[in-house]
């Protein structure tokens, strides 16, 4: 893998200059890293490019980089949101991952790439939904794995284990409610049960 890598890497540089902020080669792979405001435009280079030829995209997702290795990373000071896509190249058979960063942790906006690649279409509305992150240009931005009355974003790192809410049959109304969580969280610490003979050891 590692002569397509040889060959790969280059190219990105030669089709991408001056729009690369980073291009890690670790793992037998390449990671590139672009600004927000270069994004499309590296996207539309990426698939339309012979030299690359990118045609499908196979995975995106989001990321939320908050204390991330407990601040050990310089990724830990940067921007919190990411967006990281996977795309392979069935013509010249390599694959390159792509990342960007949001530039507002409150508010992560990324532009969706669905006009590039079809296939962000349900890729983008998980990772809104589960990490908050808003692709404009979205054409049917809109939740797709928690229910509709879901409050928050599960993935981020500051979401509660419990959740807000939960929901229950109420007997009385007949119907599915939903109520603020009643569960406590606590702290279990494992009792450590130590036997003298235990397996036969003395």
């Amino acid at each position: 893998m590692d002569h397509k890598l040889d060959a790969l890497q280059p190219a990105l540089e030669a089709a991408l200059a001056g729009k690369i902020v980073s291009l890690v080669r670790s793992r037998g792979e390449l990671t590139l890293t672009v600004k927000l405001a270069d994004y499309l435009e590296v996207c539309r280079t990426l698939q339309s490019n012979e030299a690359l030829s990118f045609e499908q995209l196979i995975d995106l997702c989001g990321l939320d980089y908050s204390g991330y290795k407990d601040g050990a990373s310089p990724l830990a000071e940067g921007p919190r949101f990411a967006v990281v896509s996977h795309l392979l190249s069935v013509r010249h058979n390599w694959r390159v991952r792509l990342r960007v960063f949001a530039a507002d942790d409150g508010l992560p906006v990324v532009p969706s790439v669905t006009p590039i690649w079809n296939a962000a279409n349900w890729f983008e509305r998980e990772a809104f939904d589960l990490y908050g992150i808003v692709f404009d240009g979205h054409e049917d931005l809109r939740r797709i794995l928690t229910d509709y009355g879901f409050i928050g974003h599960p993935f981020r790192k500051d979401f509660p284990i419990s959740g807000h809410v939960e929901m229950r049959y109420d007997p009385e109304q007949k119907r599915v409610i939903y109520q603020p969580v009643t569960i406590e969280p606590r702290e279990i610490t494992p009792r450590i049960v130590r036997e003298e003979n235990y397996g036969g050891l003395h």
